[in-house]
């Protein structure tokens, strides 16, 4: 039995008349008759009576009609669902993120994308970057949005959609707080709180090699994994920190965001989607996120 089988069957049995049924499918009434006769022979059971002036259900066919509606509206909706899928309108999309994404663009993106697609289900996890890579890998992500600073990522696509500056956080009543803009060369010897080495290798390097480039001692006394955290020790005159320029919109007591001049390269947000695992959902919201900018 084919779906074509119910198509016409249905057909048949809402038109009571074969002419009119064929009409309405589009096709010969011989075919159409021919194939209702097979239809009844595979079930082993008449689904109409016929007479030369009138088509009847039988009861075995008024009881396949109600099951033929049902396997119609099925394939229907599984039709539908597939197309709204395949279109990044419905289904699940799991994300990944850091956090100075959510505050560059994901937010906003999120938004977007919520209005547009209401119907995926999102989750979100907030993960370093080399988690999202392995995570990817393993299938766990469909989409993660990371820091690109040197690493490798086997097997998957980046498209960055953030470049933003670092800017310098400093206690308000830092001497450099009232800084219109600080060189690099002026935080020699200055206490710094930076982010685990085993968290952002590349990164640390980048801002090392940056600050010895212009003759600055790094000096940092302090780790912290995220730049809540950072921020915090910033207030409490523990120390400056290098965060990324979308972290002032957090206006934070006792603490000034001052402008750095050049040296430090550009904070790099992309994209991370795997190779050869389409998700269309997941490239609506890539594109809504390259847009936020």
């Amino acid at each position: 039995m084919e779906l074509r089988d119910c198509e016409c069957f249905v057909a048949v049995a809402e038109e009571l008349h074969f002419s009119r049924a064929a009409e309405r499918l589009g096709m010969a009434q011989p075919p159409l008759s021919q194939r209702i006769r097979a239809l009844e022979e595979e079930l082993g059971a008449r689904l109409f009576s016929r007479t030369s002036r009138s088509v009847a259900l039988t009861s075995a066919g008024e009881a396949f009609l109600r099951e033929a509606r049902l396997v119609l509206a099925a394939a229907r909706r599984a039709g539908e669902t597939a197309r709204r899928v395949g279109q990044g309108l419905a289904g699940r999309l799991t994300v990944g993120f850091v956090n100075p994404a959510m505050d560059a663009f994901l937010s906003s993106a999120l938004a977007k994308f919520r209005d547009n697609a209401p119907e995926v289900a999102l989750t979100l996890r907030e993960m370093g970057t080399r988690e999202q890579a392995a995570a990817l890998a393993a299938g766990r992500l469909d989409v993660g949005f990371v820091r690109r600073a040197g690493q490798e990522f086997p097997g998957v696509a980046l498209t960055v959609v953030s470049r933003e500056p670092y800017v310098l956080a400093v206690p308000a009543g830092h001497a450099l707080a009232g800084a219109r803009r600080v060189a690099l060369g002026e935080l020699d010897g200055q206490p710094m709180v930076l982010p685990p080495r085993e968290q952002a290798p590349a990164l640390l390097a980048a801002i090392e090699a940056a600050l010895v480039r212009a003759g600055a001692r790094v000096a940092p006394v302090q780790e912290a994994a995220s730049k809540f955290t950072m921020v915090s020790l910033v207030a409490a005159g523990v120390g400056l920190a290098f965060l990324p320029a979308s972290v002032r919109v957090w206006r934070r007591a006792g603490v000034v965001f001052r402008p750095l001049g050049p040296g430090l390269p550009a904070v790099e947000l992309a994209a991370a989607v795997p190779v050869g695992r389409e998700h269309a959902a997941a490239a609506r919201l890539v594109r809504l996120a390259a847009g936020a900018q």
